[in-house]
């Protein structure tokens, strides 16, 4: 999958940075670089995010889950209890792969879970 430059109107596009989403890309030799954050990568190597539940189901924004087992969550005595339910997921790319999904959870908020510890419904 090539990211060259994308062409809009007169003025060449360049991809914007996998890691803080900054508009302000520009490329040196074969990398794009973020001067926001400081990132750099090879367009040609970026891979595809994929969320994946317990099972290997692909998992998109909005989806229905349940929670596969029992989580402890600070400042709450029981936790997210396994069965839980949580509907309207959100999914956000992370570094190291965990607390992947934005949720709300009746009786705790809005808190961040990670995929291994969810099935799809």
């Amino acid at each position: 999958m090539m990211h060259e430059a994308v062409l809009k109107g007169d003025k060449r596009m360049l991809p914007n940075c996998p890691k803080c989403n900054s508009q302000y890309t520009y490329k040196d030799t074969e990398l794009m670089i973020c001067p926001e954050c400081g990132h750099e990568w090879n367009p040609d190597l970026v891979k595809e995010y994929v969320w994946k539940d317990a099972n290997g189901n692909i998992l998109n924004d909005g989806d229905s889950v349940v929670v596969i087992k029992q989580l402890k969550v600070k400042g709450s005595p029981t936790g997210i209890k396994q069965g839980t339910k949580i509907k309207n997921i959100k999914l956000k790319e992370t570094v190291d792969g965990t607390h992947d999904i934005d949720c709300k959870v009746d009786g705790i908020g809005r808190i961040e879970i990670s995929s291994i510890y969810v099935k799809k419904t």
